[in-house]
């Protein structure tokens, strides 16, 4: 496995070594004990969750507050996406900065986002299923978000946003600058 810090440190691209023959691949998705030894922390993962969605759909951008926050280690299992982790930590040098990165059932990277981050992703294929592990289980009452179209956030989506399917609750989010549920910088989460 190789693990690749992005622009914002504390989130990591991890490209799995896949071994493949003419009778197709074996890949070790998940290794604790490297993750841990590289991230220099102990990290639990107690969940795995799986979607499945059609091109355009747009999930997110979420984070679940303290003491819920999530870690996750997200993939795709078929399709494509682009995933995108925003920096949320209060008095952060990359504060409200992003990190985007295309997932592919055929590129099979991995992107690590940290607690204090939020986290969403668009796909660009249809049938595309994402999977994914968090290190909390999801608490409803610490649900939060932020609007995915802030354009202090300046991401690009890839797709026009006419092409764009949204849930209801992604379509109210507040923008980052009205969000007073954020985390801060320099504070240990993990604890």
């Amino acid at each position: 496995m190789n693990f690749i810090r992005t622009q914002i440190p504390d989130v990591v691209i991890i490209e799995p070594t896949v071994h493949g023959d003419s009778r197709g691949y074996f890949v070790e998705t998940f290794r604790q004990d490297k993750l841990e030894e590289f991230l220099g922390y102990k990290i639990n993962f107690c969940q795995d969750n799986e979607s499945k969605s059609s091109r355009g759909v747009l999930r997110g951008l979420h984070y679940q507050l303290h003491p819920s926050a999530q870690t996750k280690l997200v993939r795709v299992i078929q399709g494509r996406v682009l995933d995108v982790a925003v920096d949320i930590r209060k008095n952060s040098p990359t504060f409200g900065h992003h990190v985007a990165v295309e997932l592919s059932a055929e590129n099979k990277k991995q992107l690590l986002v940290p607690r204090g981050f939020a986290h969403g992703f668009v796909v660009l294929e249809d049938d595309t299923i994402f999977a994914y592990k968090v290190d909390n289980y999801y608490s409803p009452e610490n649900d939060r978000g932020i609007a995915f179209d802030d354009k202090n956030l300046n991401i690009n989506w890839i797709l026009n946003h006419d092409e764009l399917n949204l849930s209801a609750k992604d379509t109210k989010q507040p923008l980052l600058k009205d969000t007073n549920d954020l985390f801060l910088y320099g504070v240990n989460y993990y604890a």
